[in-house]
């Protein structure tokens, strides 16, 4: 019916080319438009002004020689007032983008290396963005923004990369767990070393109220009892130790009989044996430093 009246509709974000017996007339835009067919008017086509997206998957090597595949989102759109350069010059627009896009990255990844094409996504994109802005500009398309949005190593590459980063860390955990224990040493080494300062100040403050105890005792038992002598005193102090000594051993010892002298002079033959003992310790030990 539009036709008929030689009347055309355009749609919104959209342009029509209109020829006049086959030769470019206009652009016309959004809206009603009188087309008097009858004088060699008609339209030749219609070009979209929206946005518009291209995947691309360029398989290309890298400097380490590994086969990787570049997946590449381009962003594009016809430019309103180059409508007759984007319809007339072009005859596959996407296929002549690919086509840029494989010439950039082709050029720039074999640059890198696999770590560094990965950190460097960004240049790639750039320097693709570039050209294409450069090449299709004067088709009368604008490049809008351009995305490397994958890189995809060869599986047992990916495997490989899984590998090594699995065994560093590892190693990292192994290096941690060793820090851990030898911290662990140290603090237990640490530990045993106070018990045993501790135990060795609570000997010898048991010895110092042993040897107090006995000096109490000589001095009170020779006060109390006149004509006995420090060496009487010592004596049965010793004597009494002794015997507590062997009691001692009977009760916690497996054996069931342990064997002492006995009779009235083995009382004065154990003392004698014992101030003996202790004096040969004593000498014993100011020997050593003396030398």
């Amino acid at each position: 019916m539009g036709n008929l009246f030689c009347c055309v509709q355009v749609d919104q974000s959209t342009v029509a080319i209109k020829e006049t017996f086959g030769k470019f007339d206009d652009v016309l835009e959004p809206g009603c438009h009188f087309l008097p067919w009858c004088l060699g008017s008609q339209i030749s086509g219609h070009l979209s002004l929206r946005l518009q997206q291209l995947d691309v998957r360029c398989e290309t090597k890298t400097k380490d020689n590994v086969f990787v595949n570049v997946v590449a989102s381009i962003q594009y759109r016809a430019l309103a007032d180059k409508a007759s350069d984007a319809f007339y010059r072009l005859s596959n627009t996407r296929s002549q983008i690919q086509a840029y896009v494989f010439d950039v990255i082709r050029a720039s990844v074999p640059k890198l290396n696999l770590d560094d094409a990965f950190e460097q996504k960004n240049e790639i994109a750039k320097a693709v963005e570039d050209e294409l802005e450069k090449a299709m500009s004067t088709y009368g398309y604008e490049i809008v923004q351009t995305l490397i949005v994958d890189i995809e190593p060869d599986e047992h590459v990916k495997r490989a990369m899984n590998e090594i980063n699995a065994a560093a860390r590892l190693r990292l955990a192994a290096n941690e767990k060793a820090e851990a224990e030898k911290i662990i040493q140290i603090k237990r080494a640490e530990g045993d070393a106070e018990s045993k300062y501790l135990a060795g100040l609570g000997i010898a403050r048991q010895r110092q109220a042993i040897v107090d105890g006995l000096r109490d005792s000589v001095l009170g038992f020779s006060v109390n009892v006149p004509g006995t002598t420090a060496k009487d005193v010592l004596d049965m102090v010793l004597i009494t130790q002794y015997f507590d000594t062997m009691k001692e051993i009977g009760a916690t010892s497996k054996s069931s009989a342990v064997f002492i002298p006995h009779g009235p002079g083995a009382v004065h033959d154990i003392a004698v044996q014992i101030r003996d003992g202790l004096l040969q310790a004593t000498s014993a030990h100011q020997q050593p430093n003396l030398l």
